[in-house]
């Protein structure tokens, strides 16, 4: 059975994949995000999603607990009038983002990273005649990664709605310090590309990374992938 482990700890990246029917497992990498950003000196927001997203794969699939799994990193970076905004933290902070942000808009860049930490050499063990081969697959070797990017269009907030928003603490955990499926959605006009990629992991991503691993995602669907042929029989 082929396993997908998600490098991250983001509870709205590990429900889209479950409302999606994905089977995974959650390794919660322990990347610093501000080191890796000092070392590399990257400040395009594009760049950054994508460099963050490889970190905490790799440090990830590094681990013992990795072996014979597919391990997939994501990060988020809001672009906003040029400047790149990760979690705000701060109530402060929160606050004044939304200020500038009420009736304007940003783009949202979320970065996948995909290892195959699968063996690339077939078991020779495996005597299952299922066809299947053995139970993690024939690994690829594969280390790869995308960028999707999808622009916000956000409605007018009042210092209230900002005020009272902050309160619930949802958006201090959060890339551009709003959520598209929470609280925050109530703000937000428009979005223009896939609004997955709001979420935090876009589905079609994640499905051509994989096509790239040579793994189908119907094989990561809990109920089992379906075989077309069985279909058309019926």
């Amino acid at each position: 059975m082929t396993r997908l482990i998600l490098a991250s700890q983001s509870p709205a990246r590990t429900k889209l994949l479950s409302h999606a029917g994905i089977r995974h497992e959650i390794l919660v990498s322990d990347v610093d995000e501000d080191a890796v950003q000092a070392r590399y000196g990257v400040t395009d927001p594009h760049d950054t999603a994508l460099l963050l997203a490889r970190a905490k794969a790799e440090a990830v699939a590094s681990l013992p607990e990795a072996e014979g799994a597919l391990v997939l990193g994501c990060d988020s970076v809001f672009e906003f009038d040029g400047e790149a905004h990760g979690k705000p933290y701060t109530a402060d902070v929160a606050k004044e983002r939304m200020l500038r942000m009420s009736g304007a808009m940003g783009v949202l860049h979320t970065g996948h990273w995909l290892v195959d930490c699968r063996d690339t050499e077939p078991d020779e063990d495996d005597d299952n005649d299922d066809g299947y081969g053995s139970d993690t697959g024939t690994g690829t070797g594969a280390t790869l990664g995308s960028v999707t990017s999808a622009e916000v269009h956000f409605m007018d907030m009042s210092v209230d709605e900002i005020d009272a928003y902050i309160a619930t603490g949802e958006p201090l955990q959060c890339a551009g310090s709003f959520t598209i499926d929470g609280y925050g959605g109530a703000f937000i006009r428009k979005v223009d590309g896939d609004p997955h990629t709001v979420v935090g992991l876009s589905i079609s991503t994640l499905r051509a990374l994989l096509g790239q691993a040579q793994v189908g995602i119907t094989e990561l669907w809990t109920g089992g992938a379906i075989d077309p042929a069985e279909v058309r029989a019926e």
